[in-house]
């Protein structure tokens, strides 16, 4: 997901997440249903290469240069003698391409990228035993379909997100607890309503129409059939008249909520604690009745790796305990690492982030790359990523 930057980890009691009651591929070959290419996990981890050709979000491989206080890759170097090259993702469809160049070892890929690269062969399968920490991850994000095939893990999970409801306490009087506050009922803020900029914000509104038009059948947001797909698309172009603005990057929300430009709006704690920290603006974030979509990244080999054992060396120290923390804090997400929170500076840091709520983590609907062949293993009747992505220009015109 879009980079954030430690400023964002002020808290402020405005930016509390109120938890509303609730209960909870653009390739050829994942459009069509078919098995990824067969490839073997590595066997056995060897000596590190001496170097180490990474994609990320930004705030996710910090070597001091950006914040002297940030440095996590330094220190991997000096333990391994793998040296570190960064090259900085701004979003899924870029780290996608990218990948594809055979010039990466590894990537931090969200859940709308992940079965892209898998269906295709562009990463390969990890032997989860080579990565000790591996062991300490959260079990809620272990096997999931957006980072394994049929019991097969192609990455080791890094940190995780929920997707929000965030609103100007100012504007909106009446607190929301369902996202018909930017879907049905958003004309009450017209042109003052921001949404996510991405074919996977679908999702959300599917999400919502299975609440609320359960004579759609939809069971799982990212498994739509073609006339599933128009329902979401259909609620999507209503709420494109009471847009304001979509955004992608975070710091262009935080600006359009400081501004007074939008007062509700899908987000992100970060963001909301970004707002707190600045103090323009009072927002309240808040995770609907309905649930909500989400994010959790995972750092994936390339099938083309001149590096593995560097890669593979990165991905358990990126995982330890310590260093999961020190990442989390700086992005601004819950770390994936059970033991993460022992180590955190900001003492309650896990409890804002819910690290360890599984709870509150069976509520999100986490990013996954839609395919032909449903990723909830109900059919092959499903609607693709690149159908997905159509249906988006259509939107937004």
């Amino acid at each position: 997901m879009p980079s954030k930057s430690r400023a964002a980890l002020v808290f402020t009691a405005c930016a509390l997440l109120v938890l509303a009651g609730s209960t909870a591929c653009s390739s050829e070959q994942a459009s069509t249903g078919e098995k990824p290419p067969k490839l073997e996990p590595l066997a056995a981890l060897g000596d590190g290469e001496g170097e180490l050709n990474l994609i990320a979000w930004a705030g996710y491989a910090e070597d001091g240069s950006n914040d002297s206080t940030a440095d996590w890759v330094t220190p991997f170097e000096q333990e391994t003698g793998c040296q570190t090259n960064v090259k900085i993702g701004n979003t899924s469809d870029e780290m996608v391409a990218l990948m594809r160049s055979g010039q990466y070892d590894g990537v931090s890929a969200s859940g709308d990228a992940t079965l892209r690269l898998i269906y295709a062969g562009d990463v390969a399968p990890v032997n989860t035993d080579l990565v000790p920490n591996y062991a300490s991850i959260s079990s809620f994000l272990k096997d999931k379909p957006w980072n394994s095939v049929d019991g097969q893990m192609y990455g080791i999970p890094h940190g995780w997100g929920a997707n929000l409801l965030m609103y100007n306490i100012d504007v909106v009087r009446d607190a929301p607890n369902s996202w018909s506050a930017v879907f049905d009922d958003a004309g009450k803020y017209k042109g003052k309503v921001t949404a996510y900029d991405s074919p996977i914000y679908i999702a959300d509104a599917a999400l919502y129409l299975s609440k609320t038009k359960p004579e759609l059948g939809i069971k799982d947001p990212y498994s739509l059939t073609p006339e599933q797909l128009d329902a979401a698309t259909e609620l999507l172009m209503k709420q494109r008249e009471n847009i304001g603005e979509y955004w992608s990057d975070y710091t262009k929300e935080v600006q359009a909520f400081e501004s007074g430009t939008s007062v509700i709006g899908t987000t992100w704690q970060v963001i909301a604690n970004t707002i707190g920290a600045g103090n323009r603006v009072q927002v309240n974030t808040v995770l609907p009745k309905e649930g909500s979509t989400g994010w959790s990244d995972t750092w994936m080999l390339s099938a083309k790796a001149a590096h593995p054992n560097c890669m593979y060396k990165w991905m358990n120290w990126i995982t330890s305990p310590e260093v999961n923390a020190e990442v989390a804090e700086f992005f601004g997400e819950a770390p994936a690492n059970t033991e993460a929170c022992e180590h955190t500076s900001q003492a309650d840091f896990c409890e804002i982030y819910h690290a360890t709520d599984e709870t509150f983590a069976s509520k999100i609907h986490y990013w996954t790359t839609p395919q032909k062949n449903c990723v909830d293993g109900s059919g092959d009747n499903c609607t693709a990523y690149n159908e997905w992505v159509d249906k988006w220009q259509q939107i937004k015109g």
